[in-house]
């Protein structure tokens, strides 16, 4: 552990390099899917997945090989079971989709050829620094008002004794309707 403050400015100056050799792509990697996390416990959370699943990726116009060429993680395996994550996703892909650069490839000339243009990569920047398109969380807005009277006065304890109290008499009070229908018919 003597050593681990050194290493810092080693690991800044490989991610630089990394960034530096594989631009203008995306240091991050692929752009990847906003898929919710299982079981009832953590199901309202979000996170980014594997890959986007085919039928995402065919609604967003690409192909398979064509989206992993542009830095689309694609999974076949994955399926979509939820229509407003699907369409999500495809958004998400569409909007990447625009902001994409692709550049072409540069062909080598043969031998005694004129020499080839370079491609402008200097011209591109790079796909965010980070991770590529986070996911961003909505805010939902609380809407402030002044507290009623009527409201101030009303007392949820008192409510919930009232319909506990209702629920436990409801037999006896059945019975007794009853009985006085009953007495009402013998007269």
């Amino acid at each position: 552990w003597s050593t681990h403050p050194a290493r810092a400015p080693r690991r800044a100056a490989a991610r630089q390099l990394k960034a530096a050799k594989v631009a203008p792509r995306p240091v991050d990697g692929a752009l990847r899917p906003v898929v919710h996390c299982p079981t009832q416990r953590y199901h309202a959370r979000t996170r980014l997945g594997r890959g986007f699943s085919l039928a995402e990726v065919k609604a967003a116009g690409m192909g398979r090989a064509a989206a992993q060429s542009v830095g689309v993680a694609v999974d076949h395996r994955r399926r979509n079971l939820s229509v407003d994550a699907f369409e999500a996703n495809v958004l998400r892909l569409k909007e990447y989709k625009g902001k994409v650069v692709v550049l072409k490839k540069v062909k080598k000339s043969k031998k005694g050829g004129a020499k080839p243009e370079k491609a402008p990569v200097e011209d591109v920047a790079q796909l965010g620094k980070g991770m590529l398109m986070p996911i961003v969380k909505e805010v939902a807005k609380v809407e402030v008002r002044k507290i009623e009277e009527e409201e101030k006065k009303f007392s949820a304890y008192k409510q919930i004794r009232v319909e506990m109290m209702n629920v436990r008499q409801m037999g006896p009070r059945k019975k007794r309707a009853d009985e006085e229908k009953l007495k009402d018919e013998n007269k």
